[in-house]
Parts: C-alpha cells; sequence; structure tokens
C-alpha cells in the first residue's frame, strides 16, 4: 500500500538554537513560538504539558 503525498499547504521555518544549558533556548524559542501564533494564527502548547 503505497502512502499519499505529502501536501505542504503552509510555510515553515525550521529553528536550531546553539548554546550552553540554561541559556534561556527553550525560552526564547517558546516566546517567539507565542508571538508568531498570536500575530499569525496557531496553538502554543504550553512547555509543561
Amino acid at each position: 500500500m503505497a502512502k499519499a503525498k505529502f501536501e505542504r499547504t503552509k510555510p515553515h521555518v525550521n529553528v536550531g538554537t546553539i548554546g550552553h544549558v540554561d541559556h534561556g533556548k527553550t525560552t526564547l524559542t517558546a516566546a517567539m513560538t507565542k508571538v508568531l501564533a498570536a500575530k499569525y494564527g496557531g496553538d502554543v502548547t504550553s512547555f509543561d504539558q
């Protein structure tokens, strides 16, 4: 059974972060996600869920 072809209908971006532990990489990424979701629509899920 062949899989259906995946159609990419929305633009996407991959974000990579480099840095030492406890220097705010997760916090920065979460803040960017929240701001972009508020501006362009989308769902934000809390990191601890």
